[in-house]
């Protein structure tokens, strides 16, 4: 367990332009006031961005992922069986369109 927090902590420090112009509108509560957590681990996992009050993961995929598809849906049916609810953005739309994807995300969350 202290591997992957040490793994998230230097991820939080080392967020991808996407992830970086997302969580200016997630962070301090900016959205809907919902308290997010950025590279947080959930069990063996590390998600990009958690809500646990809703239980919302948002994950901004990069080219790598659509090559992990396969140990994506194994990580999304694990979360998916905590009870969690799995967003994924690709780094493209939330730079090119961050409010859609700001809304689908207030969406997701008033579900719960």
């Amino acid at each position: 367990m202290k591997k992957i927090v040490a793994i998230a902590r230097k991820l939080r420090h080392d967020l991808t332009d996407a992830e970086k112009y997302l969580w200016y509108c997630l962070q301090n509560k900016n959205l809907g006031g919902l308290k997010f957590r950025k590279q947080s681990p959930i069990g063996k996992y590390i998600v990009d961005f958690v809500c646990f009050e809703k239980k919302v993961v948002i994950e901004i995929d990069g080219g790598q992922h659509a090559a992990n598809k396969a140990a994506d849906a194994i990580r999304d049916e694990w979360l998916s069986s905590q009870g969690f609810k799995i967003l994924r953005f690709w780094n493209n739309e939330i730079m090119q369109n961050r409010d859609a994807a700001l809304q689908k995300i207030l969406d997701a969350t008033k579900i719960n």
